[in-house]
């Protein structure tokens, strides 16, 4: 496995690990909600780190599920998804940090979003580390 791979996987760790610790305080809820955005981003650029020649900088988890599904086969929640690509453009703007159109995801929203993240890391990690050892 590439460096730039364990890199990757490194900074999806401290995402998901972020995310857990913030999902304890109902007031930080919109930042686990985008912790758990940058671990599926995160972990879908490994696999395209691994694979190809340019990681795209682009943040649209859709893009990135598209391009890392020629690599790997990855199961995924289009209703997440499009949740986490909200939560994304929305904290780049003063004011709307966590927030979907409705406001603020609830509870279960945001644990939904964190298993979702964890269970896309753990795919990842598995394949990537099946990858190396010639599986």
């Amino acid at each position: 496995m590439k460096h730039s791979v364990l890199a990757w996987l490194q900074a999806c760790e401290e995402d998901l690990s972020a995310a857990e610790s913030l999902l304890q305080s109902k007031v930080a809820a919109g930042a686990a909600s985008f912790h758990a955005q940058q671990c599926v981003e995160k972990c879908l650029k490994a696999v395209l780190e691994q694979y190809t020649k340019t990681v795209p900088k682009i943040h649209d988890l859709d893009k990135l599920f598209y391009e890392a599904q020629k690599y790997i086969n990855i199961e995924t929640d289009e209703i997440i998804v499009n949740k986490l690509n909200m939560l994304y453009i929305k904290s780049r703007y003063p004011g709307a940090f966590g927030f979907l159109p409705d406001g603020k995801p609830s509870m279960e929203e945001v644990e939904s979003f964190y298993n979702f993240a964890n269970n896309i890391y753990d795919m990842v990690k598995i394949h990537l580390k099946d990858q190396v050892i010639g599986k």
